[in-house]
């Protein structure tokens, strides 16, 4: 627990120092997914895997990873749940597209360090979700085949509400 306190605590001060010192602003704007968008989003990739065949999970989270919806397939498997809320996780954390960061992160490479992260799980399935280029969320799917065929119904639940990230 104290672990999580101080990864949390890091990254925490991490969001707080990125804002350049000359900025002169006292305040910062975001922009966060309202849950129904979240929802939309989670049961189109739920229902783009259901017509692949896939009982899957569905995990989508805010831009500061936590989470807004888990969907689950009644026949998906009792770990799905939470493989695709770290997916997502992984992908706001690392602000990456899990698929990518499977090879690079591999046993040997140097950056094979950040698979001992807690939470972080490099398995293909998460994927940010970006409006006008600024991270605000993400969606994780478990329960396909692979972690490319969890990635692709990841990405048709966004494509579900494209339409709405537009700001």
């Amino acid at each position: 627990m104290l672990k999580r306190l101080l990864v949390m605590t890091a990254f925490a001060c991490l969001l707080v120092t990125t804002a350049r010192a000359d900025d002169g602003e006292a305040l910062i704007s975001f922009k966060v997914m309202t849950p129904e968008t979240a929802l939309e989003a989670a049961q189109a990739a739920l229902g783009d895997c259901r017509k692949r065949g896939f009982q899957v999970a569905v995990a989508v989270l805010d831009r500061f990873g936590v989470t807004q919806v888990i969907l689950r397939d009644r026949f998906a498997g009792p770990h799905t749940p939470e493989t695709a809320r770290r997916k997502a996780w992984t992908a706001v954390s690392f602000r990456t597209d899990t698929n990518a960061m499977v090879d690079v992160t591999n046993a040997g490479t140097p950056q094979s360090g950040v698979r001992h992260v807690p939470q972080a799980l490099m398995i293909g399935g998460g994927v940010q979700v970006q409006a006008v280029g600024a991270l605000v969320g993400a969606i994780g799917v478990s329960g396909a085949p692979s972690g490319e065929m969890d990635d692709a119904c990841a990405k048709a639940g966004i494509a579900a509400i494209e339409d709405k990230l537009a700001f």
